[in-house]
């Protein structure tokens, strides 16, 4: 259990990072931003705003923006990973020997490349003992900043955590609610990345909303099925982290990952499309790699991201994937 946690350093000024500072600062914390970059750290601290992440949202007193890793992990009760997953590794091994807190918050979404690790499990294997808690859900930080009605999970093998934790970001417009199944949580949070680059390509190709559906409906199948032979439990992808992140992520104008599958379905190159993201992190590029490599290896059904995949990395024609996603049974 955590007492008198009153600081609170979040590794990651993006525009998730940057709406989580702000929660918890206007529910009383003292909130540390770590930002790679001068112009995001004069943004915050002299202008109260991040303009190139959170543009037009007012950044409380209280948070300051630093760039000395070792400052902001050491001078912290509470750390919260906001780092895109797969840099989550290599920047948690830069921190890992100045924390001196007991329990980390992961808010990144996605599957290591290589290794197939979620990301509590890199946090543990680089930070060593101290509780991990992951937070996920249907959360557009374009929403959760404007305080736009919203609920979130947050879930750990260390359930006497979560209330302290639940404490920091629960809000009258922001509902956490907790869960024990870490595993599900995390891959919901990863998966339905993939389904909704399909959706994107759906739209970007003017398929309409009964192809989507389809394609959010397998998308769901394939959470279970991967979930599963990890030890997950069922209910979790029928909740908030589950179906309820899938559908808004799959459907959203705010969803980057479908961003991608339109721009893909309008002949743009991923590269291009990484450019016009500017700076922006799609994480299911790189997971959909690291789960068909995954599903694969164990012989898991998994066709919507196998199709994805081949899209991606194998640069198949968009409209002979779908035929051939058609074809299951």
């Amino acid at each position: 259990m955590m007492v008198n946690m009153k600081k609170i350093s979040i590794i990651g000024a993006g525009s998730w990072g940057t709406t989580l500072a702000v929660i918890a600062a206007e529910n009383g914390y003292e909130v540390t931003l770590w930002a790679r970059e001068k112009e995001t750290i004069q943004s915050v601290n002299e202008k109260r705003e991040n303009k190139n992440y959170l543009p037009g949202i007012k950044i409380p007193d209280n948070v300051y923006a630093e760039s000395s890793i070792e400052k902001v992990a050491s001078n912290a009760d509470l750390l919260i990973n906001a780092i895109p997953a797969q840099f989550t590794r290599e920047v948690a091994k830069q921190y890992s020997k100045y924390v001196n807190c007991n329990t980390v918050v992961n808010v990144a979404k996605g599957i290591e490349a290589g290794t197939y690790k979620r990301m509590s499990e890199i946090l543990k294997e680089e930070l060593g003992n101290v509780s991990i808690v992951s937070l996920s859900g249907p959360n557009h930080s374009e929403e959760v900043s404007r305080k736009m009605p919203t609920a979130t999970v947050i879930a750990s093998e260390d359930v006497n955590c979560l209330k302290d934790i639940k404490q920091i970001f629960h809000t009258n417009y922001f509902r956490v609610f907790t869960h024990d199944d870490i595993i599900g949580v995390e891959v919901c949070g990863a998966l339905k990345n993939i389904a909704a680059i399909a959706t994107g390509v759906c739209d970007g190709l003017g398929y309409g909303d009964n192809a989507k559906a389809s394609i959010i409906t397998i998308g769901l199948m394939e959470m279970s099925t991967y979930g599963k032979f990890l030890g997950a439990k069922r209910a979790t992808f029928y909740g908030l982290a589950g179906v309820g992140d899938l559908v808004a992520t799959c459907t959203s104008k705010h969803s980057r990952n479908r961003l991608v599958g339109e721009g893909i379905a309008k002949g743009k190159k991923i590269e291009d499309i990484k450019k016009e993201m500017k700076g922006m992190i799609a994480e299911g590029i790189q997971t959909t790699k690291a789960v068909y490599e995954f599903s694969e290896k164990n012989k898991l059904y998994m066709p919507l991201t196998k199709q994805a995949y081949e899209v991606l990395y194998k640069n198949k024609d968009l409209k002979e994937a779908i035929s051939d996603l058609l074809k299951i049974e």
